[in-house]
């Protein structure tokens, strides 16, 4: 040690005295969380010289590691360092130093001063047994302890603030301290192909920064701040570039003014991600979900947690209502993740809403912007910046929100732009997070029913904002978050092109292999997003009761079909993620009847459980959330409505003929090729249950009249309208002829045709003629070949499609058939019709 003055040497005492006194005072308040929790992990040896790392200087972050090294044994970062010919006044250095009491200025440094001190020294070298340990010290990054706005303003963030705003940080958030240690540096590997002590300084300056940053994002989420600067950096991109001088071209404008049109287009899209606003919409979520719901539940998230490691997420929940988002978004931030940027409509950008929605993650997108390049390559060029820079994105790949509680076909455009800008950049692979999202009651219930039944979508506005107090006037049982296998899309790469990873992709180029993939991603998500939906105890009672033609039950024949259905769905699932809620039959009927979706109707042959006519078109809702989980088993099922015994070998072959379109409508998770085992597993749960029995190379019902032929029927009655959907459109093409109608001519026919039986022979069932799900069937039958187009565009088929309506005569009776045969227009009843 070099020689000291006396003052010198007083004034190191007198500072430590100090220190002492401040490290009490400061430990009366603070509570620190120790990262890792098993600290031999960092197999610190106290015998050998240490050296730490603090990520900012602060006095309260130096104190707060001297008080954790006291209690452990560890060398003091406040005490000198001595090592043979090497003398520094303390024992710690600060990767960053910021000054300023209000306003923080950060000091202009590339390195730690007391780190290349060691390194002029001679200390640090590849053979030196020194103990370089970074350090991480986070006051406030504890979202479960925060509960209160002044704790929320003075958390912590990105920004380096003043010594004031630490202070008053520690003062209220010192209860909430995290302290991260990492294992001492590997030096002989990190400095063995260096020259110079320039070069060791450089090399452990740069793997401190990137430590440091890794940690604080892991805490706090990447640096989102800056919304001028990442616009800006937008606009220079070479593609923007590009785009703006076709602008240009193309409408005979000058370059600034194409530039300003695109700066507008990147200011319209951008978040504008704010700490501070995510914690205050914390708080209030928090009071809003504990008013409204009874709890969240929340499955496998532990296994998307340990997925999830070295990955860019998007996640790709399924969207059923406008609370998805926020709940979503909330849980991930109380489980350690930061929340997701978030694709919303344009639609939602609305005054106040919008700039809040922007603060929390949200970025906004037009419907449609195919006539709109200029708009298109901003919004493209910012998806791709913002997934480079390690931000987790969010978006529902249904487009909207679900009206019938089925999943609706995708829409892939986010997801070619995501898939696009992965093979631009190429950081970390990209794994897309399915997520099943499942209420018991719907705040938008009725507004669904209302666009349903022909009228018009009502546009967002500030008025709906009223119907928050009504929310909070009810009660909405509990929700259901699942979380799906995910889709590495990798392994989607390497299936469709093996040799993507040699290859680039240019802005323009359009590989013939991608939208196969994209179709091939998207299939996959949504076939994942139900391979992990939970049974609630509505969905069994919206199953059970609405397969009755009055939707009414003897309690005791409902709660047997409810044990009934929750055995056929464990034993025949696809997927081991889907879960069934654990209450028992008596105690969903009495659920049920809590939250006002039954009622019990007392009688001298015994209690009936009904529901009105209201809350069932509200309940096939939630029976369409599980229509999944009963397709193949009430698929089999129907086969037995009008026949007592049937060929297995029939049954097999027809489901392999109606499988196809099944599974394109409900997007079920059986390959083709695994159908007849899925058949044969779900026979064999229906004779297990005593529904079914084998006689021979047949299969029987009971006799009419029994308990076990009636919830059979009532099984089959799940899906019935399904099948008469489909023989609606057969019979609609039969009738009219090959070669004779267009497309749109067959879906308005189709719709009509539902909407006239639905109201004489049916319940009210305005998803009964859902446009998307007669577009999904004729979709499909096109897919396989049966239909075609003429160069009219007229639509074609063959023989075939009669086949198919005959084989309707094993499901549908002779009376639904006989009023969808006579029902069904043609098209000049159409034309006439419009003409009148």
């Amino acid at each position: 040690m070099p020689e000291t003055s006396m003052p010198r040497r007083l004034y190191f005492k007198a500072r430590r005295r100090w220190l002492q006194l401040l490290g009490w005072l400061l430990h009366l308040w603070v509570r620190t969380t120790v990262l890792p929790e098993e600290l031999d992990e960092l197999q610190l040896d106290p015998e050998r010289p240490v050296f730490y790392v603090l990520d900012n200087y602060a006095l309260t972050s130096l104190l707060i590691l001297d008080r954790i090294c006291a209690i452990n044994g560890w060398p003091r970062p406040d005490r000198v360092f001595e090592r043979e010919d090497v003398w520094l006044p303390r024992s710690y250095g600060a990767n960053r130093r910021s000054s300023g009491w209000l306003f923080s200025r950060q000091q202009a440094r590339r390195h730690s001063k007391m780190l290349a001190r060691l390194v002029d020294a001679g200390a640090i070298h590849a053979g030196s047994d020194l103990q370089i340990v970074p350090v991480t010290v986070l006051i406030g990054r504890a979202p479960d302890n925060e509960d209160s706005l002044f704790k929320i303003l003075f958390s912590e963030n990105w920004n380096v603030g003043g010594r004031f705003r630490r202070l008053l940080s520690t003062l209220v958030n010192g209860r909430a301290t995290m302290v991260q240690f990492a294992p001492p540096l590997d030096l002989p590997r990190l400095l063995e192909q260096t020259d110079s002590d320039e070069q060791s300084l450089g090399r452990l300056s740069r793997v401190l920064r990137v430590h440091f940053k890794r940690v604080r994002t892991a805490a706090i989420g990447p640096d989102r701040s800056h919304r001028r600067t990442l616009v800006e950096r937008l606009i220079r991109t070479d593609e923007v570039q590009q785009a703006i001088a076709a602008k240009s071209r193309r409408d005979k404008i000058s370059l600034d003014k194409a530039e300003r049109q695109a700066r507008s287009y990147a200011r319209e899209i951008a978040a504008d991600y704010s700490y501070t606003a995510v914690r205050v919409l914390d708080l209030l979520l928090t009071w809003f979900w504990n008013r409204i719901y009874r709890g969240v539940q929340v499955f496998h998230f532990s296994r998307f947690r340990d997925a999830s490691a070295g990955h860019e997420i998007v996640y790709v929940p399924c969207h059923r209502s406008h609370i998805d988002y926020l709940l979503l978004s909330y849980l991930l931030y109380h489980r350690g993740f930061v929340p997701p940027h978030i694709a919303a409509g344009i639609n939602l950008n609305m005054p106040v809403v919008g700039s809040i929605l922007r603060r929390g993650g949200a970025f906004f997108l037009r419907r449609s912007f195919r006539s709109q390049p200029l708009y298109a390559a901003v919004f493209n060029q910012y998806v791709s910046l913002i997934l480079s820079r390690g931000v987790a994105l969010e978006y529902f790949i249904e487009g909207t929100r679900s009206r019938t509680g089925r999943l609706l076909p995708p829409r892939a455009g986010m997801l070619s732009i995501t898939v696009r800008a992965f093979l631009r950049y190429r950081n970390r692979p990209v794994m897309f997070q399915p997520v099943y999202i499942g209420y018991e009651r719907l705040a938008e219930g009725n507004a669904y029913i209302h666009e349903l039944s022909g009228h018009q979508k009502k546009p967002e506005s500030l008025s709906d904002l009223r119907n928050v107090v009504n929310i909070l006037r009810k009660n909405y049982g509990e929700v259901a978050v699942s979380f799906g296998k995910p889709v590495m899309l990798n392994d989607l790469l390497d299936k469709h092109h093996p040799a993507w990873s040699e290859e680039t992709l240019d802005v323009d180029s359009k590989p013939k292999w991608l939208p196969g993939l994209v179709d091939d991603l998207a299939d996959q998500i949504l076939v994942n997003i139900n391979g992990c939906a939970h049974v609630n105890p509505i969905n069994l009672l919206a199953s059970a009761l609405l397969a009755s033609r009055k939707h009414a039950l003897d309690e005791d024949d409902l709660l047997q079909m409810i044990d009934l259905l929750r055995t056929i769905i464990l034993q025949t699932r696809s997927n081991p993620l889907i879960t069934v809620t654990e209450k028992s039959a008596q105690e969903i009927v009495d659920y049920g009847l809590e939250l006002k979706i039954i009622e019990r109707q007392p009688h001298q042959l015994g209690t009936i459980i009904r529901t009105d006519p209201t809350s069932a078109v509200l309940l096939t809702y939630f029976r369409n959330n599980i229509a999944h989980l009963l397709a193949l088993p009430s698929w089999i099922a129907s086969c037995f409505l009008n026949s007592q015994t049937v060929r297995e070998a029939r049954i097999h072959s027809l489901s392999t003929l109606v499988y196809p379109f099944l599974k394109r409508e409900l997007f079920l998770g059986w390959s083709e090729t695994d159908v007849p085992d899925a058949v044969a597993s779900c026979i064999e749960c229906l004779n297990e249950q005593g529904l079914l029995k084998r006689s021979g190379e047949r299969l029987q019902r009971n006799p009419g009249g029994s308990d076990q032929t009636y919830y059979l029927r009532l099984l089959a009655h799940s899906l019935i309208q399904t099948f008469e959907r489909y023989f609606i459109t057969v019979s609609v093409l039969v009738k009219n002829g090959s070669g004779l109608m267009s497309r749109g001519q067959l879906e308005q026919l189709c719709i009509l045709c539902a909407q006239r039986i639905s109201i004489l022979h049916e319940f009210e069932a305005p998803e009964f003629y859902d446009r998307t799900l007669f577009r999904q069937f004729i979709d499909s039958l096109t897919a396989s070949g049966i239909l075609g187009r003429d160069e009219n565009g007229c639509l074609t088929f063959d023989n075939r499609l009669e086949q198919f309506a005959r084989d309707a005569r094993l499901i549908l009776g002779k009376e639904v058939r006989h009023t969808i045969i006579q029902t069904a227009p043609e098209v000049l009843e159409l034309e006439s019709d419009s003409a009148a």
